[in-house]
């Protein structure tokens, strides 16, 4: 069983794109895994950017594996993670 983080676009997108993270970790669930999902880090959306992925990358470190969703390329956050990912040699998967 992974741990797996949950990495894509967020910042201007229709509910900050939650909806996707959402029924990525569900479905990522339902195949056993334990999942860190950025939504569902905070209760509050009103934070700087730089408050989220400050928050997110601490969740990260703690991941071994990092799920990329569509678009991911188009965020500067989920690129940063994405690099760092790779760094730390987490194994990456994106999603099809």
């Amino acid at each position: 069983m992974k741990r797996i983080y949950i990495a894509g676009p967020m910042t201007g997108l229709p509910e900050l794109n939650f909806p996707a993270f959402h029924a990525a970790a569900q479905m990522l669930r339902a195949d056993g895994h334990t999942v860190v999902n950025p939504a569902e880090l905070s209760n509050s959306t009103d934070q700087p950017w730089e408050y989220y992925m400050r928050l997110s990358l601490k969740a990260m470190l703690d991941c071994d594996t990092i799920y990329l969703l569509e678009n991911w390329q188009a965020s500067k956050g989920a690129f940063i993670e994405f690099n760092l990912a790779q760094n730390l040699g987490f194994h990456i998967v994106f999603a099809s």
